[in-house]
């Protein structure tokens, strides 16, 4: 499996942001913005603490395992493997929806003025942050899931059957 790149999660965010800002520009001079939802936060947010408490939920039955705890559970790799799976996943649905949220978000800084695109602004930068949030739990979960690197790689050397 390989690991997420950030670089990949920034070009997915910058990517949405400018076609976002582009659409909300599009879109205002045809008709009405469509209003960003108050659940997107809360729904990043959700995301967030759930990838967050499997992370460390993973990372303390690894820990009492390398400790050899007499009540240690040990860690399927196969679910281990689809946690990563999943906070990769979340990882870029959250740059995707961050950078969507992002460009309507700038769009919206120039009508500040008007009280209810002061709110739709605002829902916007509460998304971002809380998909910033998710990107973050997501690597963390996927460094704790990590398996050591083999000696034998870093060396050089051959290795023995």
């Amino acid at each position: 499996m390989k690991e997420l790149r950030i670089r990949l999660l920034v070009g997915v965010f910058v990517v949405a942001g400018v076609l976002s800002w582009a659409g909300a520009r599009l879109w205002n001079s045809v008709g009405t913005l469509p209003s960003v939802p108050l659940a997107a936060p809360v729904v990043l947010a959700l995301i967030a603490v759930v990838l967050t408490a499997t992370a460390l939920s993973i990372r303390a039955r690894l820990k009492a395992q390398r400790e050899r705890a007499p009540e240690a559970k040990g860690v399927d790799p196969l679910m281990a493997a689809r946690a990563v799976v999943f906070g990769q996943a979340s990882a870029l649905v959250a740059a995707l929806v961050s950078g969507m949220y992002g460009g309507t978000g700038v769009f919206l800084l120039e009508s500040l003025d008007i009280p209810a695109r002061r709110d739709q602004a605002i829902y916007a930068g509460f998304s971002v942050l809380a998909g910033i949030a998710v990107i973050a739990a997501a690597l963390f979960l996927e460094r704790v899931c990590k398996l050591p690197e083999d000696d034998d790689r870093n060396t050089g050397a051959p290795s023995a059957a």
